[in-house]
């Protein structure tokens, strides 16, 4: 299954980041967040990536253009001009990057991919949001759901602290997961046919194509009652970057033994 990514948008709402690089550039624990989306899908078996660019998509093709080298040990011999690999890191990953556009909307987006995506079923999701959800699990839900589009319900945290009252007394939580309810948090797995309910690139996904899957009834659920929080604020990328620090971060399902040792390639630089 591919997997398309959504990372061209241009991340008003933390333009303390996104003056100077594009929303999913931004790191955490010194890593595009963009990394870490590629990472849980990796954990599920998935390889190959469509990554949909707009604002500063150049930053994004540069990282991924540099991103072998920068994962390896390598010896260059600057008088032949070529690099010999000692080891490498680098995940078995084939990402294609295709520019739509600084003003595309997000279904806009997907549309310009479509003779990318193909005819199988794929997934699709947000280049700002982190989860610790099992894809494979959403990918079976959705093949027994039969609906053309499957979206990942999330409860992220609460904008407010909840105040429990009891008499003249209360209990205080600050800002509990679940009281905003279920919401959309991306990682949807949808049927190529989906891209039918996208009229252009002035269309924004979240707006008519959603509301006409759910009125013909092609758009399911799966409840993911588990960690997900989107990179929205600086308070955000703080928060995300607390946790990876830490070693608490909920969202690193996968496992750190990739990579290839003792791999003879070489390549002109």
């Amino acid at each position: 299954m591919k997997a398309v990514i959504l990372a061209g948008g241009r991340g008003t709402r933390i333009s303390e980041e996104s003056q100077s690089r594009p929303k999913p550039m931004v790191e955490i624990g010194g890593r595009p967040i963009l990394w870490h989306i590629m990472k849980i899908y990796g954990e599920a078996g998935v390889t190959e990536f469509i990554i949909l660019l707009g604002y500063k998509g150049y930053m994004i093709k540069e990282y991924f253009a540099n991103y072998f080298l920068h994962m390896s040990d390598v010896t260059i011999d600057l008088a032949t001009d070529t690099t010999k690999t000692l080891s490498s890191k680098t995940e078995p990953w084939t990402v294609t990057l295709l520019d739509t556009g600084a003003s595309t909307m997000t279904g806009g987006r997907l549309l310009r991919a479509k003779e990318h995506i193909g005819d199988d079923v794929f997934s699709f999701t947000y280049g700002d949001g982190v989860t610790d959800v099992d894809i494979r699990r959403v990918a079976e839900f959705h093949r027994e759901s039969g609906s053309i589009a499957t979206v990942t319900a999330v409860q992220p945290p609460g904008r407010y602290g909840a105040l429990r009252m009891e008499e003249d007394r209360v209990q205080f939580e600050e800002k509990p997961r679940g009281s905003s309810g279920w919401v959309n948090g991306g990682f949807f797995v949808a049927h190529p046919s989906v891209l039918d309910y996208i009229d252009g690139d002035d269309t924004v996904f979240e707006g008519a194509p959603l509301e006409r899957l759910s009125s013909d009834g092609e758009l399911s659920a799966y409840q993911h009652p588990g960690f997900w929080r989107g990179m929205d604020t600086l308070w955000d990328k703080i928060y995300l970057n607390e946790l990876w620090d830490n070693d608490k971060a909920p969202w690193k399902i996968w496992n750190d033994g990739l990579g290839c040792e003792g791999d003879d390639h070489e390549y002109s630089l």
